[in-house]
């Protein structure tokens, strides 16, 4: 016996079990924040746009996920040398310029366990200084000149 309530239900099982494919902007809207390497592999990062925030940085931590770290971000390019004072963690430290073009890896740099900390320059202009777990960087064959995208971190306000 056919009727139209039944009519309906076949509609919709046919179309709901359609998936159409998404827009790539639509795919990565929901991931929060993320820096996306080269080879595919996405950070899911922690945003350090403010003087206090730059300063705490990733310190205290004991872990950090491979697929998670954190971005600085700096009011405008320079040469930005990086310590590991109470960072308890070792880290690579990729830092970028203003075309999103990593120009340099410090890679393996190991938590700071005495004072003075040693400081870890990049000797070049930046912009950006990406922090990641110890060993992402060299996995993923990060090296100067490649190209990082950055998503969901447009409307960052940097202070």
């Amino acid at each position: 016996m056919s009727s139209p309530l039944a009519a309906v239900i076949m509609i919709l099982a046919f179309t709901c079990g359609s998936n159409p494919p998404q827009p790539a902007e639509s795919r990565t809207a929901g991931h929060g924040p993320r820096i996306v390497f080269p080879d595919g592999y996405a950070v899911k990062v922690e945003v350090a746009a403010d003087d206090a925030t730059r300063q705490q940085g990733l310190m205290y931590r004991d872990r950090l996920p491979a697929d998670g770290g954190m971005i600085f971000f700096f009011p405008q390019s320079g040469d930005y040398p990086f310590w590991m004072k109470n960072t308890l963690i070792a880290l690579d430290m990729i830092w970028i310029d203003d075309a999103r073009r990593i120009v340099h890896v410090a890679h393996d740099v190991p938590p700071c366990k005495a004072d003075p900390c040693p400081s870890y320059p990049p000797h070049a202009t930046a912009r950006y200084v990406l922090e990641v777990a110890a060993g992402v960087a060299a996995r993923h064959g990060l090296a100067a000149g490649q190209t990082l995208r950055f998503e969901g971190l447009d409307q960052v306000m940097i202070r």
